[in-house]
């Protein structure tokens, strides 16, 4: 005999146990950047450490879009401008799906903030001048200002799911930049 009632949905799954995460999951790959927000002590330093060569990727792959196109000048920086917001743009939904997946609203692996913050940062640095000194004192700043939280990033980290996991990441950004720009001006780097 069959039952004309539906069957009640499954609740939710909610993870509390990090052996039992989907780690393949597409989504989570992404935002644990291939697994290194897996590492057990300071993911997010592992993350921001991603995030430098791919500001020197983001800026190479701008400048070769501008060359080829034989654009003006500040036709590379716009790109890689575009570049990087689309990479912050899209990692809005990674992480939403990733957190939902990991059952935590922002779980310590997800590093993709990390990662994204640093190109956003080194925005206000021209690519010619992204020196091994420019490079680790934006490092040490990104570190500082995301582990800090100075306003509004801990406000930012309040907005809903991969919003708030993106947004605390790129007010520390907006720190970072700003101070990388008054060390520029006073030639410091």
């Amino acid at each position: 005999m069959n039952d004309p009632s539906p069957m009640p949905a499954a609740p939710p799954v909610t993870i509390h146990d990090p052996s039992a995460a989907p780690w393949f999951a597409p989504a989570v790959l992404l935002a644990t950047a291939g697994g290194i927000g897996r590492v057990p002590f300071a993911p997010g330093t592992f993350g921001a450490m991603l995030g430098l060569p791919l500001s020197l990727a983001t800026a190479a792959a701008a400048g070769w879009l501008a060359s080829r196109a034989g654009s003006a000048s500040w036709a590379a920086p716009v790109l890689e401008a575009l570049i990087v917001a689309a990479i912050c743009v899209i990692g809005i939904p990674i992480c939403s799906r990733a957190a939902a997946l990991l059952g935590r609203k922002d779980p310590g692996a997800i590093v993709l903030d990390e990662v994204a913050s640093m190109p956003l940062t080194l925005l206000v640095v021209p690519a010619e001048a992204r020196t091994p000194l420019a490079l680790a004192v934006a490092f040490v700043l990104l570190r500082i200002f995301d582990i800090g939280k100075p306003f509004p990033c801990r406000q930012l980290e309040h907005l809903p799911s991969g919003l708030g996991i993106m947004a605390d990441d790129w007010g520390a950004a907006a720190w970072t930049a700003a101070c990388l720009a008054v060390a520029r001006w006073q030639l410091w780097i």
